[in-house]
């Protein structure tokens, strides 16, 4: 496991150079794409845009010529595929995929319109903004580029813009690959979300986290059990009750530090790079230290389990005989058996759990041609460029993916402003993304995916 890599700024592979201007184009592809409100509730009823989304990436990529595949998973559910043949067809494919989906936004809550695709103030705003259509926008500019100048990478690639991703994939990569697996054939490697973001050491270093990993999300409910009766008696088997005191032991609950090659790694190098020892200090200052980047770190050294949802009662004056609640788990990959004993510790003897959902984690090794030309291709653009492993505290399409047998890992790159708090923009109000940062993260993807 590699603590960190750097290289010097290259500008040996030409192919690799867009012309002036080229991928100016960026900006408005996402602009444009925003302001296609695809919001996924998972709620069928409520569902709008997918369908129009991938029709969108269908137009743009047929005006220069490339054409492409579109499914449909379940009516207004779709999914664009596109295959580009490399100069080695000998060598495993690559897929590069995004997820045009994205999550609901309360437009009151907002001081522009989600789904306005506003360009102002150096920015472009609105739901999507940074998971994922501004990686969507790159993909389309990027293979636009290559069409219209001629170019071919050096090996085949397949680029995927899938539905659903927000809900767990059922109807997006999860379906795909259940449903179309030889779509991806040939492919060993793949990229998507969510990496390549800049965290600023200094006004010379900047640190890239690459995703090489992902906890595993485990939503659970849990029940509890008592006697009905009548509110206005003495009770002393009170399902809400029992409920309530597991739920808060839970909430309340901080899981112990759970060491895995990956973090160590990313606070070994990271703290090479800032001359301080993170490894053998308290988690919390950890995550202080790194100010909004260690709300991101604070979640993948440790499992979570957070009460979302609660489920009592139908009567202000009837004591029901059962109450259920639901908590949102995310393990650290090795922890699964760990983990639900210490779940079982904190419910108690009188409360029961199923899972809902379940997933694996992942993690890869830091490592490898493909870690080494994501580096090449950030140091290319910033000279003061290091890349880090990094363990995502959420979920992505990459654990579908990974089913096929493919090494995933998460690279949107992004060169963002010292002072911007990225963590809290995903699913967050005021999403945006400086203009800046996606022209820079369409010249990267470019350069990346031209020497991987």
């Amino acid at each position: 496991m590699t603590d960190s890599i750097s290289s010097p700024a290259s500008d040996s592979d030409p192919r690799g150079l867009a012309a002036p201007g080229a991928l100016d184009e960026v900006v408005q592809l996402c602009s444009e794409l925003i302001a296609i409100d695809s919001t996924n509730t998972g709620d069928p009823e409520t569902l709008v845009g997918e369908r129009e989304a991938a029709a969108y990436v269908v137009a743009k990529l047929a005006e220069v010529g490339i054409e492409s595949t579109t499914l449909e998973s379940a009516e207004t559910r779709a999914s664009v595929i596109i295959k580009i043949k490399g100069e080695d067809s000998t060598r495993p494919g690559l897929l590069v995929h995004g997820h045009l989906d994205v999550v609901p936004a309360d437009a009151s809550e907002w001081s522009v319109d989600p789904y306005g695709g506003i360009v102002k103030d150096g920015y472009v705003w609105g739901r999507g903004a940074v998971d994922m259509k501004d990686m969507d926008a790159m993909m389309l500019a990027v293979v636009r580029r290559w069409t219209r100048d001629g170019i071919k990478p050096p090996r085949d690639m397949v680029f995927a813009w899938v539905a659903d991703e927000e809900h767990g994939g059922k109807f997006g990569a999860h379906w795909l690959v259940d449903e179309h697996p030889e779509l991806f054939d040939g492919c060993s490697e793949a990229v998507g979300e969510v990496g390549g973001f800049s965290y600023s050491i200094s006004e010379e270093v900047r640190v890239y986290p690459i995703m090489t990993g992902e906890k595993s999300i485990a939503w659970m409910r849990i029940t509890a059990k008592g006697a009905p009766g009548h509110g206005s008696m003495l009770h002393d088997n009170n399902a809400i009750t029992k409920l309530s005191e597991a739920v808060a032991r839970i909430g309340r609950h901080e899981f112990p530090v759970a060491w895995t090659d990956t973090i160590r790694a990313f606070l070994t190098g990271l703290g090479g790079l800032m001359d301080t020892d993170l490894m053998h200090v308290d988690p919390q200052v950890v995550v202080d230290k790194l100010g909004p980047l260690g709300r991101i770190v604070g979640a993948t050294m440790r499992n979570t389990a957070n009460p979302t949802m609660l489920d009592a009662g139908y009567k202000a004056n009837v004591i029901p005989g059962s109450a259920s609640a639901v908590i949102d788990c995310r393990i650290i990959p090795g922890q699964e058996a760990e983990f639900e004993r210490q779940i079982d510790e904190l419910l108690g003897p009188d409360v029961e759990r199923e899972w809902i959902i379940t997933d694996r984690a992942l993690e890869v090794p830091f490592e490898g041609d493909l870690v080494a030309s994501m580096t090449a291709a950030l140091a290319a653009e910033d000279s003061g460029s290091h890349t880090l492993p990094y363990l995502m505290s959420g979920g992505t399409d990459a654990k579908s993916f990974a089913t096929l047998g493919m090494t995933c890992y998460g690279f949107s790159p992004l060169r963002l402003p010292p002072d911007l708090d990225f963590a809290s923009l995903f699913h967050g109000i005021d999403e945006r993304v400086p203009v800046d940062a996606l022209q820079f993260g369409a010249r990267v993807l470019d350069r990346f995916l031209l020497s991987a």
